[in-house]
């Protein structure tokens, strides 16, 4: 089965070059894999209407482009904001999910770190130089990331600033913002509960980084107590969300890829041997 694979908030389908290429030029089972990017993110154009940077919206974009482009049911690859989709996915179009990894996010979102996210997006300094914007994005993120390099944060600078008319501007539109502004530590997001165990009869795969300040051990052990076979990958010394690019992560990654298989194609077998009977 494909694979697509859905960015974080402020996040690109860049995010996912690494993980991407390994899976489709994989050796033994070589898959089809979709990175989106996000209206107002990466390539995509930016909306007229702010308010539309909404999940219901995104949503319904991202269940246009898998009708479109024949990509379901799929196993989907959703960091941060894209494991929202993807659990806001499983109730609305049931058979379009194979499978969910969810990388770095749960049905609870911890308030310290929708703070940290709300205090940055759309407000970070302009960079001269992609070398600034690594050292703005070390500043903003080096305590979630303590062991990356400075090749590492020069890397994510020219995933999350382009050059146009020769100024480094966003790869996103910075009027994200504006959907944050009701955020704050009395205020925080609904929970997500319903949407997750909707998730009950595919597979998913949790991945957490130990410095996460989004998602909670005690909410990834809620999680397990209502999914029993949900599989739990834990990185250390990375935050939020795990880079998705360590070979030991993307083997979990190719190996959850095939469990969906197998448990996809029992049930089909399951369904065409109760059609038949």
């Amino acid at each position: 089965m494909p694979v697509v694979c859905l960015p974080g908030l402020s996040r690109t389908a860049e995010n996912f070059d690494v993980l991407a290429s390994a899976i489709a030029a994989d050796a033994a089972t070589p898959r089809r894999v979709m990175a989106l990017d996000y209206r107002g993110r990466g390539l995509s154009d930016h909306d007229r209407n702010p308010k539309n940077y909404a999940i219901p919206m995104e949503l319904s974009d991202v269940i246009a482009v898998l009708v479109a482009l024949g990509a379901a049911p799929a196993i989907i690859v959703g960091t941060s904001r894209g494991g929202l989709l993807a659990m806001a996915l499983a109730p609305q179009r049931p058979g379009a999910v194979a499978g969910a990894v969810l990388n770095d996010i749960g049905p609870v979102i911890a308030s310290q770190g929708l703070m940290r996210i709300k205090g940055y997006v759309g407000k970070l300094p302009e960079p001269r130089t992609f070398e600034e914007g690594a050292d703005i994005l070390r500043r903003v993120a080096g305590s979630q990331f303590p062991n990356l390099g400075a090749a590492d944060w020069l890397a994510a600078a020219k995933r999350g600033w382009r050059e146009q008319n020769g100024r480094l501007i966003p790869t996103y539109d910075p009027a994200l913002a504006h959907n944050l502004t009701a955020i704050s530590p009395d205020q925080p997001v609904p929970t997500m509960w319903r949407q997750f165990e909707a998730l009950a009869r595919v597979p998913v795969l949790v991945i957490h980084g130990t410095n996460s300040d989004i998602l909670s051990s005690e909410t990834v052990e809620a999680m397990k107590t209502r999914h029993p076979d949900m599989d739990v990958l834990v990185v250390p010394d990375q935050g939020h969300a795990p880079l998705l690019a360590e070979p030991h992560v993307i083997g979990r990654i190719k190996q959850f890829a095939e469990k969906c298989d197998a448990v996809h194609a029992e049930a089909a077998a399951d369904g065409m041997n109760c059609s038949t009977g």
